[in-house]
């Protein structure tokens, strides 16, 4: 059994996080190394979700829900950036955000616009403890300061 930062065991609902967390790592991979979503897909099924991969054990993740926010961000690009570049402050484009940023922001995006059976307050929260997880500073401010707005605008509401 799987165990979680303080040896409880991983509930059933952490599959998603672990899945979100995943996707996020997939599509930061995507956006630096080039590689395209069925190759990604399947590398992370095979060998990461999960699985043990150079000694770290990645958590059992929701494959069918890791699958379905890598390949709805790859195809609804071009809808979800310019909602992004909106939530964003005036001085800021999405070009100038961290490439792990822009994929964390892009996925929690994607949840918003497509999984209405998911809370605004669940997407948020998860999408920003994987920002936590990369950055100390400024990044998980930002990331539920756009997701918040974007939340208000497709959704009309806010965490």
């Amino acid at each position: 059994m799987t165990k979680g930062r303080s040896d409880q065991p991983v509930k059933q609902a952490n599959q998603r996080g672990a899945a979100r967390l995943a996707a996020v790592q997939a599509l930061y991979q995507m956006d630096v190394g080039g590689a395209g979503v069925l190759e990604i897909v399947a590398e992370y099924e095979a060998h990461r979700l999960g699985q043990e991969l150079d000694g770290d054990t990645y958590l059992k993740a929701d494959a069918s829900w890791f699958r379905s926010v890598v390949s709805g961000v790859v195809r609804d690009q071009r809808k979800l950036d310019p909602l992004i570049g909106a939530a964003l402050q005036d001085d800021w484009a999405l070009s100038r955000l961290d490439t792990t940023v822009r994929a964390i922001l892009r996925a929690g995006t994607f949840e918003m616009l497509e999984r209405k059976d998911v809370p605004v307050a669940v997407i948020v929260t998860e999408y920003v403890e994987i920002a936590k997880a990369f950055f100390e500073d400024e990044e998980p401010k930002l990331v539920n300061a756009v997701l918040d707005r974007i939340a208000r605008q497709v959704r009309g509401e806010a965490r």
